[in-house]
């Protein structure tokens, strides 16, 4: 089954509620996958920052926490969601923790996946704070990697917040 586009999912929440990304329609997305002992792990600043800025004009930002990159996401979830909130006073939607790679990746990540390919083609996540940015109709306008600040996705976030 292929679907039309990143609203046509349903995620779990951190606090384990089946959600649907349907609600976001309208709504500009920057999916992520986060940890929260990595070296990009303040990264949660810069997402944060971003989302308190845009939040109003309609962007959300979506975490979702993996554990399959040097381990670096190993707590559950109630320990993931009181690091973000003690840490970086994370408020944007948090996700249970999925896999990103391999025989057991979330559907929604085989479809952004899929969407949106990494360098030379290649679908595989690379590592923890890989970015896709998400257009107000649910498909994929771009893929960033880790590396890639959130401050500097501004310009890219604010074009798609005015299509």
């Amino acid at each position: 089954m292929t679907s039309a586009n990143v609203h046509s999912f349903s995620v779990k929440s951190i606090n384990g509620e089946m959600i649907s990304l349907s609600q976001y329609t309208g709504k500009v997305l920057l999916i992520v996958n986060v940890a929260s002992k990595c070296g990009f792990t303040p990264q949660y600043k810069g997402l944060q920052s971003l989302f308190e800025k845009l939040n109003p004009q309609g962007l959300e930002v979506l975490g979702f926490p993996c554990n399959q990159f040097g381990a670096q996401e190993p707590g559950d979830e109630a320990e993931i969601k009181s690091f973000c909130s003690l840490k970086y006073n994370v408020t944007f939607p948090m996700f249970a923790k999925i896999d990103v790679n391999g025989a057991d990746t979330a559907p929604l990540y085989d479809f952004l996946k899929k969407e949106e390919p990494g360098i030379l083609g290649t679908e595989m996540i690379k590592w923890n704070f890989t970015k896709f940015l998400v257009g107000k109709s649910g498909k994929v306008i771009r893929r960033y990697g880790p590396n890639v600040t959130p401050e500097s996705l501004e310009a890219d976030i604010v074009s798609a917040l005015a299509e």
